[in-house]
């Protein structure tokens, strides 16, 4: 349903879309946290997804021994921000001969990731995008460096911000990350003016039942007036180029 929704909105505002979802959610605050239905079940959820809508798909993973199964499915493989120092993964990503967005570390000086460029372009794959989403700053908090953008722009690949995981407050329910939501589209705006290539966001319907991130994602209702407004700013950007 959510894809369906996402696909009508970005068809009326005239811009693409890649449909992320995650299979297992490993990175997770408590051990009693919701992780997914698993790799065989969620891969068959995003084949579907693919082919009733006709989206190319985004999918993370966590260990090097799966991603042979999800090339088959995804178009882009996911090395999560909190693993994109594991040499293993990141080969095993690359080696599929598919698109790799890395996630930037919470710890990680955006200028680091170009040892993961270089990682990934050992083994022959030059198709690479770099997220952003957010810098750890203390307990419980992130920041955003809007420098990042243009310092990651500068090795040659689209930059992606992720506005949602960027209001994170890891682990701030204690069994569960906390966010404030209500920042993602002053955070959106800030990147688009600062010159990145698109946009990560997790959108719900119901935002308070989301079983990961209900405190970060946007309101499903509110997607559509904030991709107006940060379209509206990128012709701007782009114009100054």
């Amino acid at each position: 349903m959510i894809a369906g929704d996402l696909k009508s909105i970005c068809d009326r505002c005239g811009i693409g879309l890649v449909f992320k979802a995650s299979y297992d959610k490993a990175n997770r605050t408590s051990l009693n946290s919701y992780r997914g239905p698993g790799l065989d079940e969620g891969l068959l959820i995003l084949k579907k997804v693919k082919e009733e809508f006709g989206l190319p798909v985004l999918i993370d993973f966590h260990r090097p021994a799966d991603a042979p199964a999800v090339a088959e499915v995804a178009d882009v493989l996911q090395v999560p921000a909190f693993l994109c120092r594991q040499t293993d993964l990141v080969l095993a990503a690359a080696a599929t001969g598919k698109a790799v967005n890395i996630k930037k570390g919470q710890f990680l000086a955006p200028r680091d990731v170009e040892h993961i460029i270089r990682k990934v372009k050992s083994t022959g794959n030059d198709t690479i995008l770099i997220t952003e989403r957010g810098t750890s700053f203390g307990y419980h908090q992130l920041v955003n460096d809007m420098r990042a953008l243009p310092m990651m722009r500068s090795f040659g690949y689209p930059v992606i911000f992720d506005a949602t995981h960027s209001t994170q407050i890891p682990g701030g329910l204690d069994e569960a990350s906390g966010g404030e939501s209500e920042y993602v589209p002053h955070l959106a705006r800030a990147a688009v003016g600062s010159g990145c290539d698109g946009l990560f966001l997790e959108v719900h319907d119901r935002p308070e039942k989301a079983l990961s991130d209900a405190g970060s994602v946007l309101p499903l209702g509110k997607l559509e007036g904030l991709l107006g407004d940060v379209i509206a700013l990128d012709k701007i950007v782009r114009a100054g180029r």
